[in-house]
C-alpha cells in the first residue's frame, strides 16, 4: 500500500494514499481497534455531519466572509453534498469505541471535507488553466471554524435522531396501522372469546381485538412525535463548554436555521448550550418512546402468534402467512418466524434503553463523554424498529386471518359467558354453574338447568353472546 506523509499537531504520521482522511483520523484508526469493520460510527452520524459542516460554512460565511471566502464556502458545500448522499462512506473508517466525546469522528468529517473541498478547487483551477491550487480549506481553520467536537457532535446525534424517527420509523408504523385498519374492517362482527391471564375471558369481537393493537402503535406515534420537539434544539454555537468562545454573534441561529431549510424539519438554537453540552435527557427521553414502541409490538407479535399456534393443538384463531419451512427435523411444520425477530428486536432495544440511560448519567461537569455509545444505540434501535416493522407487516400482519370456524367453536366452549347470567341468577349461583360444568364436561345451559336457576327456555331467552361485545 503506497502511503503520503499528514501531520497534525502531535507531529507526522503515515495516511493510505488513497484515503481523503488526515493524521488524525489515522490516529484514531490506529489506536482503538476496537470493533473495527463492525461497529463503525453510524452512517445516519456521519450524514449529520455532512449536513452541519454545509450549514456551518453557510453560517460563517455570512458572519465572517473574510475568513470564510465564497471561494472557499463552494468548495466545502460540493464536498459535503457528497458526505451528505453517502459518497464518501470509505473514509470514515472510525468506530464507535473512542473518544467520548466523538472528538475523532468530528475531525474525521474535518479532514474528509477538506481534503475534498481541495480536490475539487484543485480540479477546478487545472480545469480554468490557472496555477496548481494551493491547499485552500485546512481541517481546524476552516470545516471546524466557529465549531467545537463539544457542540458538534451532540448537534449530528440530534439531527440523525430527528431525521430517522420523522423519516424512518414513523411511517413504517404507518404502514402497521393501515394494515390494522383493514383488518378491523374486514373482520368486522366476528366475535370471538376475550382472554385475560391467559384464561378465557368475556366475549370480544376480532375487529375490537386489532383495534387494540392499531391504537397503541398510534398512541407510540404520538409519543415519539412528542419526544422528537426536543432533540430539535441544537448545541451547535455552544463550542468547547457552551459559552459560545471564537464563535461570532449569531452563528448559533443561522446554523439552525440553515439546517431546518436544508433538512426541511424545524430546527431551533438551544436555549441554555451549558444544558445541551452535558445533558442528554432529550435522547434518553425520545428513546424511552421507542422502547414503548417496541413494548407494544413485542404485545402484538405475542398475541399474533399465540392466535395463530397449532395448527391443530393451538388456539389456532387465526392463519398467518407461511413464509419458510420451521423444522429440520419435522417435515411440513412452519413457525411464526416474523413475530419472532419483532421480539428479539424488542429485547435488543430494551437493552439499548438501559444503556442509553447510563450514559447518559455521565454528563459530568461541562460536557457528557458517552456520546457515540449513546448515538450507536439509539441509531440502531430506531433502525431495527423500522426494518422490524416493515418485514413483520409485509410479510406477516397483510395475511393475517380469522377462522371463524374455530373461533365460534372456542367462544361457545367458553365457561366465561356465564357472566352474561349474573344479572339473573346473581354471581355465585352463575360461578356454580361454571365449576359444575367444568367439573362435568357439560354446557353452561345444562348445568344452569341442572342446578335449578333457569329453565331451557329461560336460558336461552337471556343466552346471547354475540350482544355480550
Amino acid at each position: 500500500m503506497e502511503y503520503r506523509i499528514e501531520h497534525d499537531s502531535m507531529g507526522e504520521m503515515k495516511v493510505p494514499a488513497d484515503a481523503l482522511w488526515g493524521a488524525q483520523t489515522q490516529r484514531s484508526h490506529e489506536n482503538f481497534r476496537i470493533g473495527v469493520g463492525l461497529e463503525t460510527m453510524p452512517a445516519e452520524i456521519i450524514h449529520a455531519f455532512g449536513i452541519l459542516k454545509k450549514v456551518a460554512a453557510r453560517a460563517n460565511h455570512a458572519l465572517k466572509p473574510e475568513k470564510m471566502t465564497a471561494e472557499k464556502l463552494a468548495v466545502i458545500e460540493q464536498a459535503c453534498d457528497e458526505v451528505i448522499r453517502g459518497e464518501l462512506a470509505e473514509h470514515f473508517p472510525l468506530v464507535v469505541w473512542q473518544t467520548g466525546s466523538g472528538t475523532q469522528s468530528n475531525m474525521n468529517a474535518n479532514e474528509v471535507i477538506a481534503n475534498r473541498a481541495n480536490q475539487i478547487n484543485a480540479r477546478k483551477t487545472e480545469a480554468e488553466g490557472s496555477l496548481p491550487a494551493q491547499r485552500l480549506c485546512h481541517p481546524n481553520d476552516d470545516i471546524n471554524m466557529s465549531q467545537s467536537s463539544n457542540d458538534t457532535y451532540p448537534t449530528a446525534m440530534h439531527i440523525a435522531a430527528v431525521l430517522e424517527l420523522e423519516d424512518t420509523l414513523l411511517p413504517a408504523v404507518q404502514k402497521l396501522v393501515d394494515v390494522f385498519y383493514r383488518l378491523e374492517e374486514e373482520n368486522e362482527g366476528i366475535v370471538k372469546s376475550g382472554r385475560t391471564h391467559l384464561q378465557d375471558a368475556v366475549p370480544i369481537s376480532f375487529s375490537q381485538e386489532i383495534s387494540g393493537w392499531r391504537s397503541s402503535l398510534e398512541k407510540d406515534m404520538e409519543l415519539i412525535c412528542l419526544a422528537v420537539t426536543p432533540l430539535k434544539a441544537l448545541a451547535l454555537g455552544g463550542t468547547a463548554v457552551g459559552t459560545g468562545l471564537n464563535a461570532p454573534k449569531g452563528f448559533d441561529e443561522k446554523v439552525a436555521e440553515e439546517v431546518s431549510l436544508l433538512t426541511g424539519t424545524r430546527f431551533e438554537t438551544a436555549a441554555n448550550k451549558f444544558h445541551a453540552l452535558t445533558s442528554k435527557d432529550e435522547l434518553v427521553f425520545a428513546h424511552g418512546a421507542v422502547k414503548a414502541l417496541a413494548a407494544d409490538m413485542m404485545k402484538i407479535a405475542n398475541d399474533v402468534r399465540w392466535l395463530a399456534s397449532g395448527p391443530r393443538l393451538g388456539l389456532g384463531e387465526i392463519t398467518i402467512p407461511e413464509n419458510e419451512p420451521g423444522s429440520s427435523i419435522m417435515p411440513g411444520k412452519v413457525n411464526p418466524t416474523q413475530c419472532e425477530q419483532v421480539t428479539m428486536v424488542a429485547v435488543q432495544v430494551m437493552g439499548n434503553d438501559a444503556a442509553i440511560g447510563f450514559a447518559a448519567s455521565q454528563g459530568n461537569f461541562e460536557l457528557n463523554v458517552f456520546m457515540p455509545v449513546m448515538a450507536y444505540n439509539f441509531l440502531q434501535s430506531v433502525r431495527l424498529m423500522a426494518e422490524s416493522i416493515r418485514s413483520f407487516t409485509v410479510n406477516c400482519a397483510v395475511g393475517i386471518k380469522a377462522n371463524r370456524e374455530k373461533m365460534h367453536d372456542n367462544l361457545y366452549n367458553s365457561l366465561m359467558l356465564v357472566t352474561a347470567l349474573n344479572p339473573y341468577i346473581g354471581y355465585e349461583n352463575a360461578a356454580r354453574c361454571a365449576h359444575l360444568a367444568f367439573e362435568e364436561n357439560i354446557s353452561l345451559k345444562e348445568a344452569c338447568v341442572k342446578l335449578c336457576y333457569l329453565s331451557q327456555e329461560e336460558f336461552d331467552k337471556v343466552f346471547h353472546p354475540e350482544q355480550m361485545i
